[in-house]
């Protein structure tokens, strides 16, 4: 049986169509979309625009954490298009992340006409303003012909493009109800003059006289200062130089761009190693970027006399209500604008100390890395991370990859680091890495055994259809992080924490036609990636680890820092 044809059909498509044009114009690159029949105007006009991308995913979850990879790949908005109902409850999650992440995309869900809404219609949901407070904007769009006047559709379009742009970028919610029939009966006309300015991302604003001022006057004045590096949508090298010219030592999270040379090359190990840490307490700290992942960063912060954010995107970044004062301005003219008048203290006692100490940490962890033949977690995250040739994109998950990768990578140039950071979750990773991967370049991925499973379906959709990827997943078979947590003392910490699954990776990345190789030897990792890369497609890179020795290893690494640093380096 045919579908209903009807004028209907083709006014819907044309102003989807003129829609679609208008974010074309406005830099519109690609877009995922989801199997569905409310939504038919609006894939028909995405697919039918040759200047469109489209991914199309079975699982709208999947779906929305691509095109939030897309959109943090590219720093431009990706769309994502839906079906009525609970079709656009799974963009949620992926909504939720652009939001905290402060990431463009576009979220166009498909809707029953209003006359549809709060009668018992199938599969008709509350859309409204389904996304609350995380949608930078919302508006329930009229139905196609019910507001006739010429470039509507086209105003709607750039709307919604500037407001996902617009500081700090976000999700935007366009909610599209239309009416049946759905199906046009033609292709339907090309869009007449569409045009759209091109809108860039608008930047953080620029730092005022004053704000340079209050922050040369912090840093001159004080010796005894911290830089801590969170993660930034933006990096600001600048604040490189500026540190290093204040004489305050430099912690940066690889998801900062910051981890280059002038770093500290162990800093997460130093602060985790307590007779140091008190030893060496600063008496100020200029966060830049969000808040910091370890526990140990976050201590130092909670507890510093002067806590100082540089917060280029409005995250308030500040958990534990302690900042003194909040620059909301952009990160790199910021230091830059302040270098000339911060005076050098490039060798002060104190800076010194923390070099010294972090030379001693930096061979300290490498020599217990290097010491196990078995592979460890910590070593798996140093190796990919130095490995990776310059001009590659390094996608982390969140749980115990990230903060391994803090742990154990050596400050770099030319690695691009990216991170589903706003809310931590490790939904979607798969997704994220893939759309990250399909917007080009050398791409790999760090995961834990429990992120790959949680979005396995995105694998198993996704690995035939022409993407490069290459997926590191160290698998101790469970969360390890909980052993490690307050939870180990629980009696349920297995079956309620751990969850240890006893999946065969392999059998799961050859049922998605994945390449599998396995790494038993840690030494033998770095081979294992060229061969991944030289392979091309979706491979998966599995590194067995029993979940007992990532704990070994961790607290060997913590006593091995302490010992070689002790308290006796001199407080500054």
């Amino acid at each position: 049986m045919n579908p209903p044809q009807g004028p209907e059909g083709d006014v819907a498509l044309a102003c989807m169509r003129e829609l679609v044009a208008a974010l074309v114009a406005s830099g519109l690159t690609d877009a995922c979309v989801s199997p569905g029949s409310r939504s038919t105007p609006l894939a028909l006009a995405l697919a039918r625009d040759g200047r469109v991308r489209v991914h199309v995913h079975l699982d709208e979850r999947a779906a929305g954490f691509f095109a939030l990879g897309l959109a943090k790949a590219t720093g431009r908005p990706a769309a994502v298009a839906c079906t009525s109902g609970t079709a656009a409850a799974e963009l949620f999650p992926a909504v939720v992340e652009a939001a905290m992440a402060r990431v463009p995309l576009l979220v166009l869900t498909a809707d029953r006409p209003p006359e549809l809404r709060g009668v018992g219609a199938n599969q008709t949901i509350w859309q409204v303003g389904l996304y609350g407070r995380y949608a930078r904007w919302s508006l329930d769009a009229p139905v196609p012909g019910d507001r006739p006047e010429p470039g509507h559709w086209h105003g709607l379009a750039l709307e919604a493009w500037a407001r996902s742009l617009r500081h700090p970028p976000g999700p935007v919610h366009l909610n599209l109800p239309f009416r049946e029939p759905l199906v046009p009966s033609g292709p339907g006309r090309e869009p007449e003059g569409v045009a759209a300015p091109l809108a860039d991302a608008a930047g953080p604003p620029p730092p005022g006289r004053e704000e340079v001022e209050a922050l040369a006057e912090l840093l001159g004045s004080i010796e005894r200062g911290v830089v801590l590096a969170g993660s930034l949508r933006q990096a600001a090298p600048s604040v490189v130089e500026l540190a290093r010219r204040a004489g305050w030592p430099l912690l940066a999270e690889p998801t900062s761009g910051l981890r280059v040379p002038g770093a500290l090359e162990a800093g997460q190990a130093l602060l985790a190693a307590e007779r140091f840490a008190a030893a060496h307490g600063p008496e100020a700290v200029l966060q830049v970027g969000a808040a910091p992942t370890s526990r140990p960063a976050l201590a130092v912060c909670a507890s510093v006399p002067r806590l100082w954010t540089l917060d280029p995107d409005d995250l308030v970044a500040d958990p534990h209500r302690r900042a003194e004062r909040r620059l909301v301005v952009d990160a790199e003219a910021l230091a830059r604008a302040t270098l000339a008048r911060v005076p050098p203290r490039e060798g002060s006692a104190w800076l010194e100390a923390w070099r010294r100490a972090d030379a001693v940490a930096r061979a300290a962890v490498d020599g217990v890395l290097d010491g196990w033949s078995e592979p460890s977690e910590p070593r798996v995250a140093r190796d990919l991370a130095a490995r990776l040739p310059a001009g590659s994109t390094l996608v982390v998950a969140s749980s115990m990859p990230i903060r391994d990768l803090d742990l154990a990578m050596r400050p770099r140039t030319g690695l691009r680091v990216l991170g589903n950071r706003g809310a931590s979750g490790i939904d979607g990773f798969v997704s994220t890495a893939l759309g990250v991967a399909a917007a080009g370049g050398r791409v790999a991925a760090l995961s834990g055994d429990l992120s790959f499973l949680h979005d396995v379906g995105s694998l198993i959709w996704s690995a035939r259809r022409g993407i490069d990827l290459v997926l590191v997943v160290p698998n101790n078979d469970g969360g390890a992080i909980f052993s490690m947590l307050p939870q180990r003392e629980l009696p349920e910490l297995e079956p309620l924490f751990v969850t240890p699954h006893g999946l065969d990776l392999e059998a799961v990345c050859r049922a998605a036609g994945a390449g599998h190789a396995l790494v038993l030897q840690a030494q033998d990792l770095p081979a294992a990636l060229e061969r991944a890369f030289a392979e091309g497609g979706v491979q998966v890179v599995e590194v067995p680890v029993e979940r007992a020795a990532t704990v070994r290893h961790h607290e060997e690494l913590r006593a091995a820092v302490a010992a070689a640093v002790g308290g006796g380096l001199g407080a500054g």
